[in-house]
């Protein structure tokens, strides 16, 4: 638009100047032909005008969208930006998750050994569990593990920090799940689930230390539908707490039926040496578990019960000749039930008994019997108190000089997820 505008305003003056000079080199245009041009002259003179004052404008509005243009470029290249990394942000909390559970007491313990009140008694704050957990997803297929377990506990006034759970995962099929590292054993954490209060206390197998919780090596586990499931551990034997290795490797195997989603059957079933089998130390005896567990874990209560029968706990390495064996059996009873409702869940009560005799063989007076009752209380609903009174009768040692060990404990007992 500028160079044609120009030829015209050029074309123009030309007009403006050539007129009078037309007029005296010819003197037949009369004046009021000269008036005429000059007439037409001013008239494309203001159309040059307008077209210059219309260019300029279009120019204007070109520059204006221009900057526009640059501004919405810079705008859509900084919401990219904020959008990748909205995405990665996405992303990452996606495929990561963190968790955490603190199981803590309050409690005021009576002790005694053979009559004498032990160092154990007195009033103390113990956080039984603290367990920080990670989980990633690599994939529809992969993902990873890791829970750290703390707890502190005034009988030995001290701290610990392990490794529960350091595991990655590869689901293949409902029916086929792997996981290579540590994790959880196929009983323990199977019972739990019924009995519902491992915040108050282990269940019996882990409370005596029949069974370990967690182990390092590989697990598989799945679901055949019908409430049919399976796991199987395939591990070192020391739990979780000693990833040493060993001259071979345990094995602990459970099948379940879940006849309905409350109502379920498990057996079970463990074999090694529980990591004690070097290669300059041989192990004496092979330790070996067999379990039974009956649960039901509805809506309104639970109610339960496992058995267990064990062999060599304690004996695998020994120095005895000939070597000598020992065997243990046990049960526990469990049952809740929901007596209110409050906003953040269901008050409940709830009591446990365990007995077990701890050497059938070589010491049959062994025996261990505890029991609890209690009332929970729904603080939030991921923070649970209840109120506990625990009692526990023990007899070791031998014959010739049993050891009677009596502890009654009181106190609050807190369980809190988040």
């Amino acid at each position: 638009m500028r160079p044609h505008s120009l030829a015209l305003a050029v074309a123009a003056s030309l007009g403006m100047a050539v007129a009078p000079a037309f007029a005296a080199s010819n003197p037949a245009v009369t004046p009021a032909q000269l008036e005429q041009l000059q007439a037409q002259i001013a008239a494309l003179q203001a159309q040059v005008q307008q077209l210059q004052s219309q260019s300029e404008s279009l120019q204007a509005q070109s520059d204006a969208q221009s900057e526009v243009n640059v501004t919405q470029a810079q705008a859509i290249e900084t919401a990219q930006k904020a959008q990748s990394g909205v995405d990665k942000l996405a992303k990452l909390v996606n495929d990561n998750k963190i968790g955490g559970r603190m199981f803590f007491d309050v409690s005021s313990v009576d002790q005694k050994q053979n009559g004498r009140k032990t160092d154990a008694t007195g009033t103390g704050f113990d956080v039984k569990r603290f367990y920080l957990t990670v989980d990633h997803k690599f994939n529809d297929t992969w993902s990873a593990n890791l829970t750290t377990d703390f707890q502190y506990s005034s009988a030995i006034g001290n701290t610990e920090l392990f490794v529960k759970n350091a595991y990655v995962q590869g689901s293949f099929d409902p029916a086929f799940v792997l996981k290579i590292g540590a994790a959880g054993m196929p009983w323990t954490g199977y019972v739990e689930k019924y009995y519902g209060y491992r915040y108050v206390e282990n269940t019996l197998t882990d409370r005596l230390k029949y069974a370990n919780s967690a182990d390092w090596g590989v697990h598989a586990s799945g679901d055949f539908g019908g409430g049919v499931n399976y796991a199987v551990s395939v591990v070192n034997g020391a739990g979780y707490k000693n990833p040493g290795r060993s001259k071979g490797v345990d094995v602990e195997g459970r099948l379940a039926w879940e006849i309905t989603p409350e109502f379920g059957v498990a057996v079970g079933a463990y074999s090694g040496h529980l990591g004690q089998e070097k290669q300059n130390d041989g192990a004496e005896k092979r330790y070996s578990r067999g379990d039974v567990m009956v649960a039901y874990a509805g809506p309104a209560f639970r109610v339960g019960g496992e058995y267990f029968t064990a062999r060599n706990l304690g004996y695998v390495q020994q120095a005895a000749v000939p070597a000598v064996s020992d065997k243990a059996t046990g049960w526990s009873l469990w049952s809740s039930v929901n007596v209110a409702q409050v906003a953040n869940g269901d008050v409940s009560l709830f009591a446990r008994y365990d007995n077990t005799d701890t050497s059938k063989t070589l010491n049959p007076f062994r025996e261990d019997k505890y029991w609890n009752v209690g009332v929970e209380f729904p603080v939030l609903k991921n923070f649970k108190l209840a109120a506990v009174y625990k009692d526990t009768d023990a007899l070791a040692g031998s014959l010739a000089s049993p050891v009677r060990t009596e502890t009654r404990e009181l106190g609050i007992w807190g369980d809190v997820k988040f």
